[in-house]
């Protein structure tokens, strides 16, 4: 059970991520009785520790090891206690008792102590610490590098290593799955990933001394543009939810593509379901899109004449129907970060220009005003200033837009008829034109991104990472969200099928038996 491997547990490197087994020997040899010593539920703490008294029938008397105070449960909510020596254990698959209760409070006596890592067999579970740790270091990048996972502590770094060597050794393309609810740190542990493999390209560069690659500045700072590419997607992809404060509103899938060396060759992104209901609605707890409130804050120079408004985001019905900052989020810092991600990706200043124009379009739609005709089933613009906004940042005219959202043009069988609006049909319009709107603004910056990270050296193999969208459940749910959670659902039901079940044949096949009972009762 001890750490046995190539790192000093000494060095201060490891103090959020390895136990010192010396301080651990107390806790390690207390008396333990196997038959006695057990865990309860518990309504606050979800179970705690407790000795048998005695028993009777179905129920069990039980003593409370901290507060020493007598419970009767019943048989069987009891569940076993493992011995001392796998206190705070770095992987769980090695534990006698692979229980609830056991894995909680292995995971909860680790975090306590700021390690958030631990491993779970051929998984490693992540706790967000809700605080920057100094765990992800060049210097320790360098020391997970080339070692197997057992000879070091637990870390996303050992995990994203054991890939990469494997796909250079098997010569086979490989796949993290990051799974979890929102906030979990799903995004985040995507980032150190990227972060690794970086870095482990651009020392191989700097190793082998390339010359062409050398003259190409593009390929030179293919690295960073990897890394720069997390930026962008987050404001205009990310928000405030009630549970993370930068939630991610998309799923992506990123490659990273490897040359014949092991060298970065490239990249490139898939995005699934954006939640476009965001960019029109948001309950009051949450926020809309980043990028919207970081237009807002003054960051950019004439920012304010650019987008024709004020740089105020209780001015805008689409945008302030939640909360309008964020604690611990600068918008002014956040948009000076975007807009130099944007200039290291290598988009033109025009390029820019049209995306915050489009982004300031979909604000000012949002102040379009409707009334209705007096005994008709039309409605009418109650006022164009805004309109002639939208339509000098769109680059369209303001007649022709007006008229395509009150008087629109349809196909019926082959007769092309204009067919009157009402008001809220108007209004419905112009939401589905700004959801619209984004939704291909989104899209076009995805492919914009992947141009840029796509480069003419020799693709060998990836190593995919797919960071789902977050589960989460709302008293009201959007209908992204609740395609989100079935998306979520089928994917935990299609990784535990692949790595379990059909596993489980190859042992039968084979005539190896396995308790596959003892597999699944740590997946989550």
């Amino acid at each position: 059970m001890s750490n046995v491997g190539p790192f000093d547990p000494q060095d201060p490197d490891f103090q959020y991520l390895a136990v010192d087994r010396k301080k651990m020997l107390k806790e390690q040899t207390q008396p333990f009785d196997g038959k006695k010593m057990c865990w309860v539920p518990d309504e606050k703490e979800g179970f705690v520790g407790a000795e048998i008294q005695s028993s009777k029938g179905d129920e069990i008397t039980v003593k409370t090891i901290e507060k020493q105070e007598n419970r009767t449960v019943k048989k069987d909510d009891i569940q076993q206690m493992n011995p001392p020596k796998f206190e705070k254990i770095e992987d769980m698959a090695n534990m006698t008792y692979l229980n609830e209760a056991s894995v909680l409070h292995n995971l909860r006596s680790r975090y306590y102590l700021g390690m958030i890592y631990t491993y779970s067999g051929l998984f490693c579970v992540a706790i967000n610490p809700y605080r920057r740790l100094p765990i992800y270091t060049e210097s320790i990048i360098a020391k997970y590098r080339g070692k197997r996972r057992m000879e070091m502590p637990p870390h996303l770094f050992s995990i994203a290593d054991n890939a990469y060597q494997f796909m250079v050794q098997d010569r086979e393309n490989q796949s993290m799955l990051i799974t979890g609810e929102s906030g979990a740190g799903k995004t985040e542990n995507t980032k150190k990933v990227i972060q690794y493999f970086a870095h482990v390209a651009a020392s191989l560069q700097k190793k082998s001394g390339d010359v062409e690659e050398k003259k190409d500045t593009k390929k030179g700072n293919l690295e960073d543009q990897i890394i720069q590419a997390n930026p962008v997607l987050e404001a205009f992809g990310n928000a405030k939810t009630v549970r993370n404060n930068n939630s991610s509103r998309f799923g992506k899938f990123i490659r990273i593509h490897f040359g014949p060396t092991g060298k970065i060759a490239g990249a490139d992104i898939e995005t699934y379901l954006l939640e476009k209901s965001r960019v029109t609605f948001q309950q009051p707890a949450e926020r809309d899109y980043h990028i919207f409130y970081q237009l807002l804050s003054g960051g950019l120079k004439d920012i304010k004449e650019r987008l024709l408004c004020e740089c105020d985001p209780a001015l805008f019905s689409f945008i302030n129907q939640g909360a309008l900052t964020v604690e611990g989020i600068d918008d002014v810092e956040e948009m000076r970060i975007t807009d130099e991600a944007f200039d290291i990706l290598g988009f033109t200043q025009e390029e820019k220009n049209s995306m915050y124009k489009c982004t300031g379009a979909i604000l000012h739609m949002g102040e379009m005003k409707f009334k209705q005709r007096p005994r008709e089933e039309q409605a009418e613009a109650d006022g164009t200033a805004e309109a002639e906004r939208v339509a000098f940042l769109l680059g369209v005219n303001a007649g022709d837009l007006l008229k395509a959202l009150l008087k629109p043009k349809i196909k019926v069988g082959t007769e092309v008829v204009t067919q009157g609006r009402n008001k809220d049909q108007v209004v419905y319009s112009v939401g589905a034109l700004a959801k619209s709107i984004y939704d291909r603004m989104f899209k076009w910056l995805v492919m914009r991104v992947n141009k840029t990270l796509d480069t003419k050296a020799k693709r060998n193999y990836y190593i995919g990472v797919l960071d789902i969208a977050g589960f989460e459940i709302f008293d009201f749910n959007s209908f992204e969200q609740l395609c989100i959670n079935y998306t979520n659902e089928r994917l935990q039901q299609f990784f535990n099928h692949h790595m379990f079940i059909l596993e489980q044949e190859e042992y039968k096949k084979e005539g190896i038996q396995l308790f596959f009972w003892f597999l699944l009762c740590f997946v989550t």
